[in-house]
């Protein structure tokens, strides 16, 4: 690597948290397409990277992570930015609501997306329909969070928790592309609104956009990805 950092990465995937990550710290990294159509991330190349074939794989100079919290954990702590420190007062609520956001926020999000890898697909709509109550409680618990506005959950200074729930937010709006998405409703957890509102200007948006071709507003109004650093979906 001619970086400390290679990003393992596929268009408008869960790389994309770990993107926004880095350049909001000015990190500088070089990336790597991990092309999806011809199944890359199940190649003997990848699984040595990461054994479970998921996305994303942040390579750097103690060994390749993967897990989107523990990179982002990895690189907060490793470098001091977007998280409260060890000794802050506000650690364990931080904590507590990253590891919300990925074993359930997230873990629910794959169930609505991936129904198919859970259940017989005869049954999948059924499983859907299911999951998407608890997904609104979510974001109900996550919009009163917010509108505390803790330090770790703002716009003004981001928190790799920030980022990683506006792609949440943005999947949400977005996925699975033939399923009904009228539960999802942006307007009904304004704070949250407001804050995805205030990250689309920042320059790692703005990154972001050009990498991976998201639109001008990629939070609050998505498009698919036309992505013109790869073609991999």
């Amino acid at each position: 690597m001619t970086t400390p950092y290679r990003l393992h990465y596929a268009p408008d995937n869960a790389s994309l948290v770990i993107r926004l990550a880095l350049e909001e710290m000015g990190l500088p990294y070089e990336t790597a397409l991990v092309d999806r159509r011809q199944h890359a991330q199940d190649g003997t190349t990848y699984r040595a990277l990461n054994p479970n074939g998921l996305i994303p794989v942040l390579e750097t100079p103690q060994g390749p992570i993967f897990e989107t919290a523990a990179i982002l954990l990895w690189l907060a702590d490793t470098h001091n930015q977007l998280a409260p420190s060890l000794d802050s007062p506000e650690r364990g609520a931080f904590l507590k609501w990253l590891f919300f956001a990925s074993n359930t926020l997230h873990a629910d999000l794959r169930i609505l997306f991936y129904a198919e890898k859970y259940i017989d697909t005869e049954q999948a709509e059924a499983l859907r329909t299911g999951i998407r109550p608890r997904l609104r409680h979510h974001l109900k618990v996550l919009d009163t969070e917010a509108k505390r506005a803790p330090d770790w959950l703002h716009a003004d200074h981001p928190s790799v928790l920030t980022y990683y729930l506006a792609c949440m937010m943005r999947w949400m709006n977005l996925y699975p592309a033939s399923a009904d998405r009228s539960w999802y409703q942006l307007a009904d957890t304004p704070y949250l609104q407001q804050i995805l509102m205030q990250l689309e200007p920042r320059p790692a948006t703005r990154a972001a956009i050009a990498a991976e071709g998201l639109g001008v507003t990629p939070f609050t109004s998505p498009i698919h990805a036309n992505p013109p650093e790869g073609s991999a979906i």
